[in-house]
C-alpha cells in the first residue's frame, strides 16, 4: 500500500471528508406552520439518538425549539432536485412540500409530518438543546422509524462540500472477515 502525499488543508472544510451519512430532509411543524430543511450535518449518537447542527438563522430552528420534535427523512438520489431545491429555499415564504412535489404524511408519534417519497422516516423528539446557543447542536431521540422494504441498499445522496454530492455506490460484503459489532 502506498502512502498519500498530503498538504495543509483549511480546518473549517474538514467536514468534506467526515460527513457521516446521507443528506436528509428534516421536517418540522408547530402551531399550523410547517417547514423542511436539507441537512448534511448530522451524526448518530448511540443507537437511536441523532446529533445535528441547525444554524441560528434557520427558520426550522425556531420550529424545533417550539415543537420539540421533527422527522429525519432519508431521500434517495431520485429526489436530488428536491434536496437541492429545499436547501436553496429559506424561511417560511414558500410551502416547500407543494413547491418541490413532496407529500406530507401524518407521523404516528410526533407533530411534524413525514415525507412520503423518502426511503426512510425517523420520528424524533428533542432531548437536548443545551449546546444549541453555543454550537447550534441539537440532540434528538428516534421514537419511531419507518423504512421502505426495498431496495435493501438505496442510492442515497452524501454532501462532500463545495456544492459536490456523492451518490452511494457499490456495496461489498465483508461479513466473513469483519465483525460489525466492533465498529
Amino acid at each position: 500500500m502506498k502512502a498519500h502525499k498530503k498538504a495543509d488543508f483549511p480546518t473549517d472544510h474538514i467536514r468534506r471528508f467526515l460527513e457521516p451519512g446521507p443528506v436528509v430532509l428534516v421536517s418540522f411543524a408547530h402551531a399550523g406552520e410547517r417547514d423542511i430543511m436539507t441537512m448534511g450535518w448530522h451524526t448518530i449518537l448511540g443507537y437511536n439518538h441523532i446529533g445535528c447542527y441547525i444554524w441560528d438563522q434557520n427558520h426550522s430552528r425556531k420550529l424545533t425549539r417550539a415543537s420539540k420534535d421533527c422527522v429525519f427523512n432519508v431521500p434517495t438520489f431520485e429526489l436530488i432536485d428536491a434536496v437541492i431545491g429545499v436547501g436553496n429555499t429559506h424561511g417560511p415564504e414558500a410551502d416547500k412540500f407543494a413547491v418541490f412535489g413532496l407529500t406530507p404524511a401524518k407521523a404516528k408519534t410526533v407533530g411534524a409530518p413525514r415525507i412520503a417519497e423518502c426511503f426512510a422516516s425517523f420520528e424524533c423528539r428533542l432531548v437536548d438543546d443545551s449546546q444549541a446557543d453555543k454550537y447550534s447542536l441539537f440532540t434528538f431521540e428516534c421514537v419511531r422509524a419507518h423504512v421502505a422494504t426495498s431496495p435493501k441498499y438505496p442510492k442515497t445522496v452524501h454532501y462532500r462540500g463545495d456544492g459536490v454530492f456523492m451518490i452511494a455506490g457499490e456495496n461489498k460484503s465483508y461479513r466473513r472477515t469483519f465483525k460489525p459489532e466492533m465498529l
